[in-house]
């Protein structure tokens, strides 16, 4: 088995769970979570040109969240489409 090295965030969500901080979600939480999951399943490839300098940009804002410049270019376009 791959041992992986946890971040000081991860340790502490470890830690929680083996505590019991954390309690299972059922009925209508639980739903409403599935949902939220489905929607923002990706079943869709797009091809778009970009100016470099865009994604240039885009790519440090997203370092600087620690997510994928994927992942946030697509929750951008989420957010676009739901509002």
């Amino acid at each position: 088995m791959k041992k992986f090295k946890l971040t000081v965030e991860e340790k502490q969500i470890e830690k929680d769970l083996l505590a019991g901080v954390y309690r299972p979600v059922t009925g209508k939480r639980l739903e409403q979570v599935k949902r939220m999951l489905a929607a923002r399943k990706k079943d869709q490839v797009m091809t778009i040109r970009v100016n470099s300098d865009d994604i240039r940009r885009i790519k440090e804002k997203a370092a600087k969240m620690g997510v994928r410049y994927q992942t946030f270019i697509s929750e951008i376009i989420h957010d676009v489409a739901v509002n």
